[in-house]
């Protein structure tokens, strides 16, 4: 009797909680390069004023997954809120906020604060869903201007771009709107919203990536894209107008010290002469020239060649960081295909500030692990279908995933490289990276596929998060002088397979919550607020000082990997797959703590970048006829690798660009506060003779090198 009773309270109290939810609300993720759901965000209001949600997003073998619970105060934003799961990597998300009057108070397991509040003002979790996105659309409904307090600090902002009417199930209809919300990162987040007096989101794009939507409105996703698109490219031409200077007719750049990328030195004071982006003269500091209708002085700044980013996925809102840091050139290494050759043209008519791009193409297979960007293939002929499009699209090299068929995998590198291109990548599930070369690999992506070639053994998930675990918990007992690894080694130089550490994104290896990690130690005084605190966040699930104290170890040991390949002859770019322009300088911190001296990381991050993307003609050092693409640096990076975060100018593509300008529209400190300036010249006619007939030929040489 008793036990029909306690099954007749469950049932009652099953209904009752039943009968509590007032609304579910779902919305799922859908791949725009496939179709495939990636994910979903169930959001159920119960009648007591509670909200659950339910989040999970899931591309590459990785993503979050979270729970979430939260009440609101009567301006629309939450009184309370609590959220636990897992980030992406696997880290502990624990947290909780709560407001009570004019005091708020937070904590999670990487802070703890709390401040005093008078008005409304929204609260931005370290990792949560779209519905704080939502919630916070509401509040700002409620307030008198677009705008509303942030907390722990800032302001968020809000203007309407564009909206258009969209189709639903059962012919329904409904206004939708795009808003750029501003004060939170380092670009505008978009989002499409429900039009009317109770907003609340409607669908999030990301171009090229994924679509977020209420559910039975997800085919809507290539309509908000484009316009997306559309808009996003006004506010882009925009800032590209502001913050690039063109320099029309011949410049001189006067008093610079150039480092020489093939010696990994620094020459004496010259004059460098620019013309419609190239360099067009190399004169020793002070010879008197005529006829330049610009005039830089260089004050006597090292200039180095442009610097590369070898390893990137950018997206258009990312140039303009990487630019402000001295990155003319950057090997995107798997991207939408649409969306990379919309930005490459972008770039080239200068509609975008951004590096000049290289790209790699992306060729993964079928499986639950799939990253959705690229070809997605299954057979041998649709590899080559694939490699021929690249081919076509003038992309260089090509880049094969995690969970490409290793059955077609040797005859897919043959036909790429019959077909001019490199090949490069992960190390496809149930390989080792030996039998990549063997195949024919010509570089290798990644400190910890080069790892996984000892650690490998057969029923190891490669795809899973077991490729960031495994080398954290096994390199710290690595044995560098045996023989397997000097046999790898061996090969590595016989064969001259590129290696691309990307270092600085795999300290994210040892980083506990709460402290800073490594690579952006040097910039989190210079970053906003919001994104600063994003820093102390831990991304691995690292339960105990012991654990963490092994990742430690560990990953001090791939970075001396590295400097032992370097040593050994095996060749090292510098690609950063994380923060973009910020990391590479990072990257060749941490080259020099491998054991690199700062010149050879200088030399990594310009000379092997044009080798490695078959650019040296052009790029890489600076040479009469070569690109003029030149980074005033103050300070002397080839003496200490830090002072190559102060750069004061970039030119690249016949224009001048001032970080400090580009970090000052981003809401960035910025690194340096002398910039130098162009001086108009006065004109002179260009029949003149006399003591400037050498420079004058010296000027009329573009196109050939300058011995």
């Amino acid at each position: 009797m008793k036990r029909v009773s306690a099954v007749m309270a469950l049932a009652v109290a099953s209904a009752f909680a039943q009968a509590a939810v007032t609304q579910t609300t779902r919305y799922v993720f859908i791949s725009e390069n496939n179709g495939k759901q990636m994910g979903e965000q169930v959001v159920e209001n119960h009648d007591d004023g509670l909200t659950k949600v339910r989040y999970i997003y899931k591309d590459n073998g990785r993503g979050p997954e979270l729970t979430e619970e939260f009440r609101l105060a009567a301006d629309g934003t939450m009184s309370e809120y609590h959220v636990k799961g897992n980030s992406t990597f696997g880290a502990v998300v624990d947290e909780h906020f709560e407001r009570k009057g004019g005091k708020a108070q937070w904590q999670s397991t990487s802070e703890a604060g709390a401040k005093d509040v008078s008005g409304a003002a929204v609260y931005v979790p370290l990792n949560g869903s779209f519905e704080a996105d939502s919630r916070a659309i509401g509040a700002l409904a409620k307030t008198p201007s677009a705008s509303i307090a942030l907390l722990p600090n800032g302001t968020l902002k809000q203007m309407v771009l564009d909206e258009v009417q969209v189709s639903g199930p059962n012919g329904q209809t409904q206004q939708v709107q795009l808003v750029a919300q501003t004060g939170l990162g380092l670009s505008p987040k978009f989002l499409w919203i429900t039009k009317g007096a109770n907003p609340s989101l409607f669908a999030a794009v990301a171009p090229g990536t994924f679509v977020f939507a209420v559910e039975g409105w997800q085919d809507n996703g290539k309509l908000l894209a484009e316009r997306q698109k559309t808009a996003e490219a006004k506010l882009l031409n925009d800032l590209a107008a502001k913050l690039q200077h063109p320099l029309p007719g011949l410049t001189v750049v006067k008093n610079a010290r150039i480092f020489d990328s093939n010696k990994a030195t620094v020459g004496a004071a010259s004059d460098i002469y620019l013309l419609r982006g190239r360099i067009s003269a190399i004169v020793p500091a002070g010879t008197e020239v005529r006829g330049a209708a610009n005039e830089i002085d260089a004050g006597g700044r090292i200039v180095l060649p442009g610097l590369f980013d070898m390893h990137g996925h950018i997206t258009r809102w990312e140039g303009a960081l990487h630019v402000a840091a001295g990155v003319t050139s950057l090997r995107d290494m798997g991207n939408d295909n649409a969306q990379l050759q919309l930005m490459i043209d972008e770039t080239a008519d200068g509609k975008l500030l951004a590096p000049q791009i290289v790209p790699a193409g992306f060729l993964e297979g079928e499986s639950p692990y799939s990253s959705n960007g690229g070809f997605v293939v299954k057979t041998l002929d649709q590899s080559k279908r694939a490699i021929d499009w690249y081919a076509e699209h003038g992309y260089p090299q090509l880049k094969i995933y995690n969970s490409f068929p290793k059955e077609i995998l040797k005859d897919t590198v043959a036909y790429a490289h019959l077909r001019g291109m490199r090949v490069s990548g992960h190390i496809p599930a149930g390989l080792r990276a030996q039998q990549a070369l063997d195949a024919g690999y010509d570089e290798i992506q990644h400190i910890n596929q080069v790892m996984l070639n000892f650690l490998f053994k057969p029923g190891v998930e490669t795809r899973s998060l077991e490729r960031f675990y495994l080398p954290a918990e096994k390199v710290a007992g690595l044995d560098f002088n045996s023989k397997e690894v000097k046999d790898f080694l061996a090969t590595l130089k016989k064969k001259q397979i590129a290696i691309d550490p990307t270092l600085s994104a795999f300290a994210f290896l040892k980083q506990k919550d709460g402290d800073v990690n490594e690579p952006w130690a040097a910039v989190e005084g210079n970053m906003p607020p919001d994104v600063a605190r994003g820093f102390h966040v831990g991304t691995m699930k690292i339960p105990d000082a012991a654990t963490q104290a092994r990742y430690d170890k560990s990953f001090n040991k791939m970075v001396q990997f590295v400097g032992i390949m370097y040593k050994a002859g095996v060749p090292i770019v510098a690609g950063t797959d994380d923060l973009a322009g910020f990391t590479l300088h990072s990257e060749l911190a941490l080259l020099v703590k491998a054991g690199l001296t700062p010149a050879e990381a200088l030399q990594v991050a310009t000379r092997n970048g044009a080798r490695y993307t078959r650019t040296s003609a052009e790029r890489g050092s600076i040479e009469t006829g070569k690109l003029a693409d030149l980074v005033l640096v103050d300070g002397d990076p080839t003496r200490n690798i830090e002072d190559v975060r102060k750069v004061s100018a970039v030119i690249t593509r016949g224009q001048i660009v001032y970080p400090k300008e580009v970090d000052e529209a981003l809401g960035i400190k910025p690194f340096v506060s002398e910039t130098p300036a162009v001086k108009p010249l006065e004109a002179v006619p260009s029949n003149i003779a006399g003591s400037n007939d050498g420079v004058l030929r010296h000027i009329g040489t573009i196109g050939r090198k300058h011995d």
